[in-house]
């Protein structure tokens, strides 16, 4: 009887202990987080900034959840392109409670920047099939002013002359709601031109130049913006564009504008959906990233434009350790109709749609696909304070350095081919190669590399992208 009393005793001790050590255990568990503290927006505001913020106050978050969260919210502050340097971290206040520190250091936001740039498509052709002309050069200044009112937003203007004159000016305000959801931006553009690529021949642009004025554009547009979620945005614009080339070109090439037109008047309805997470903008390794695009040229019946495009492109960037990094991407395009004017006719070749290894031609078609496959090995990345600069907008400089090895491969269909003397269209390209890529503060990267391609030709090839 006694030792059966002891047993019951001791069970029952037992019993009531558990529910206070699973107690303890679910208590550690999880973190509430008491408060945000922003230090450093001097000039941002801070709803700009918790609009990014995924954590709030009040949020109660797993504790293996913590670390990634906070790192994908630094990630999402860093891409605002409103900060030099962004630490997101959380302080430990009890047992149970955080606060979440978002240090940061703002950028310098007026830039007046002179322009000397290149007219042709990159630097390689004007280095090697332009005979490096400084005649083909741009000449000018740029007005970068970004977060003009503390709200993110801001004005971009281009004043240019030389073998291009442009005027242009645009202003973009992100959120124009309480929700912080729905963003627009409005501007015009004015360009002409005295010399001008109007065909394209063995897969080269091909240039008639004049004393008299060979070209005229104009266009002026609105965009409605909405981001419903932090990665998702959405994108609507109407554009009225009204462009001009002189008689001679169009007896050059009667389909510049098809028909031997000389002028062009349309409405252009574009929509373009991003899901964008990366973890940097200018020069991310790891995430994905998506884009979609719809075109409509010409949407009243007065319009001398009627063509429809969708462009779509999916690029997924991650680690694989010890300092290495891959990336896939995936572009292509769809047009139609078959004819099209050869202003509209853009293939492989233009912007950043190639095929490394043919950065010397274009590949025109209503159609193309391109596949990019990148591994990449991170020979440098530090932080620097450069002490003798008073200024502390430039006074931290990050550089990182990595070597790249990469092979892609595009196709380009083209009805057209024989017409322009294609020799590449309707063929799959291959190019493969290594890199040396360079990546420092305000997303100025530049890129050196080394590249054979199907036809066996090499060549050394340079690139520079910066967004002030």
């Amino acid at each position: 009887m006694l030792l059966s009393l002891l047993f019951w005793t001791l069970s029952f001790a037992d019993s009531t202990a558990k529910p206070s050590a699973m107690a303890d255990t679910v208590q550690r568990d999880y973190w509430v987080v008491r408060s945000v503290h922003i230090h450093g927006n001097h000039r941002t505001r801070e709803s700009i900034i918790l609009r990014e913020l995924e954590v709030k106050a009040g949020d109660t978050i797993q504790r293996p959840q913590l670390t990634e969260k906070l790192a994908w919210d630094q990630r999402k502050v860093t891409n605002t392109n409103l900060f030099i340097t962004v630490d997101v971290t959380a302080k430990e206040v009890s047992v149970n409670e955080i606060d979440i520190e978002v240090n940061l250091k703002e950028r310098w936001y007026v830039f007046v920047i002179p322009v000397f740039d290149l007219a042709d498509r990159n630097f390689n052709e004007w280095w090697y099939e332009r005979g490096r002309s400084f005649r083909r050069t741009i000449y000018g200044a740029r007005l970068n002013y970004k977060n003009v009112t503390g709200n993110a937003d801001k004005i971009n203007a281009i004043f240019e002359f030389g073998f291009t004159r442009r005027t242009q000016v645009v202003y973009s305000l992100p959120y124009i709601d309480k929700a912080q959801k729905t963003g627009i931006s409005f501007g015009a553009s004015y360009q002409t031109n005295k010399e001008v690529a109007y065909r394209s021949a063995l897969d080269k642009l091909v240039y008639f130049r004049s004393e008299d004025l060979m070209r005229e554009r104009f266009f002026t547009n609105v965009i409605l913006t909405r981001r419903n979620q932090f990665y998702n945005f959405h994108r609507l614009e109407l554009r009225l564009v009204r462009n001009a080339i002189a008689d001679t070109v169009a007896k050059l090439n009667p389909d510049y504008f098809l028909n031997g037109q000389t002028k062009q008047r349309y409405f252009l309805l574009s929509y373009l959906f991003t899901h964008d997470r990366r973890d940097a903008v200018a020069y991310p390794l790891r995430g994905h990233y998506l884009n979609l695009t719809a075109n409509q040229y010409g949407i009243l019946p007065s319009d001398n434009v009627r063509l429809f495009e969708i462009m779509a492109s999916y690029t997924r960037y991650w680690p694989l350790g010890a300092k290495f990094y891959a990336s896939n991407s995936l572009r292509g395009k769809l047009s139609w109709p078959e004819r099209q004017p050869y202003t509209n006719l853009r293939g492989l070749g233009y912007l950043s749609d190639f095929v490394r290894g043919y950065e010397l031609y274009v590949i025109d078609g209503q159609r193309y696909g391109l596949v990019r496959n990148t591994l990449k090995y991170q020979l440098l990345n530090v932080r620097k304070q450069v002490r003798w600069m008073p200024m502390k907008q430039f006074n931290t400089v990050p550089l990182a350095l990595y070597l790249s090895l990469f092979g892609d491969m595009g196709y380009v269909n083209s009805t057209l081919a024989q017409e322009y003397n294609s020799r590449l269209a309707n063929s799959w390209l291959y190019g493969g190669g290594v890199a040396l890529d360079v990546a420092t503060f305000y997303n100025i990267v530049g890129r050196i590399s080394y590249s054979v391609n199907r036809q066996g030709q090499t060549g050394i090839f340079f690139n520079f992208t910066y967004d002030l």
